[in-house]
């Protein structure tokens, strides 16, 4: 498989980090820099995301499989939303390049089931995709708007995301489907005791896509506790940066 691009900045110890679905590095340019003062920090885009728009990965699996490859040996990896659930996959299947995880907005499930309430009903996820697919700079536009706030300083912080996310265009629509298949179909939830790894769960108390007791779950299956940031929503790390780096520092620092 062609390697996924990436981007590198900074010295010191690994770390990764992994953005959602439908997106691609660039929701990092804010965070990343700050992380390099202590980090070899490398942000990667997944298959059919960004300038990994040619790799082409069928099923969650071949995403993992294709995320491991990024660096040689151990790292501290952050996924966010999508990234996450790949993320966890990675780790099950290549636990040797774990050294600890940080996973924001998260969940095992994305979808709502009969024996899982905290999901997305599927015809929310399928009009959000319709949404994407067809009006991208829109629908990106209005969602970075609800993560931000409409205050002067998220206005300015919404403008800088916009040309960053819109630098190469709308992604893939291939790496699109596939995406979609793993977020309706993906269900971790089994295996995550197997999970044996230091991990910080990170949520944003108004998430509107992940509810906050699906983290909670996450968090216990893995045997950590879930650090819930009371004003933010499915991307804190955007909406609320400087209280999330210290939930992060503290984490990475220990």
């Amino acid at each position: 498989m062609t390697m996924l691009f990436r981007t590198t900045l900074g010295n010191g110890p690994e770390l990764v980090l992994v953005h959602g679905w439908g997106l691609h590095g660039g929701i990092w340019a804010g965070l990343a820099p700050a992380l390099a003062a202590r980090f070899h920090v490398t942000v990667v885009d997944l298959p059919g995301h960004g300038l990994s728009a040619e790799v082409r990965a069928r099923d969650l699996d071949a995403y993992a499989d294709a995320l491991a490859a990024v660096v040689p040996g151990r790292a501290t990896w952050l996924g966010w939303s999508f990234g996450a659930t790949v993320l966890l996959c990675m780790c099950l299947r290549h636990r040797q390049l774990v050294e600890r995880l940080v996973l924001v907005g998260a969940t095992p499930r994305f979808v709502r089931a009969p024996d899982w309430l905290w999901g997305m009903e599927p015809e929310a996820l399928d009009t959000f995709a319709r949404d994407l697919s067809s009006s991208y700079h829109v629908t990106l536009q209005r969602f970075l708007s609800l993560q931000l706030g409409m205050d002067e300083t998220a206005r300015t912080l919404a403008r800088q995301m916009r040309v960053e996310l819109f630098r190469y265009g709308q992604p893939d629509p291939v790496g699109l489907d596939a995406g979609l298949a793993i977020l309706r179909t993906a269900d971790l939830r089994a295996l995550l005791p197997c999970l044996q790894v230091p991990c910080q769960v990170i949520h944003g108390a108004r998430d509107r896509l992940v509810p906050v007791a699906a983290a909670q779950f996450l968090a216990a299956s893995l045997g950590t506790s879930s650090h819930v940031l009371a004003s933010a929503g499915h991307a804190p790390f955007l909406s609320h940066p400087e209280e999330f780096r210290a939930v992060l520092d503290a984490f990475l620092h220990d």
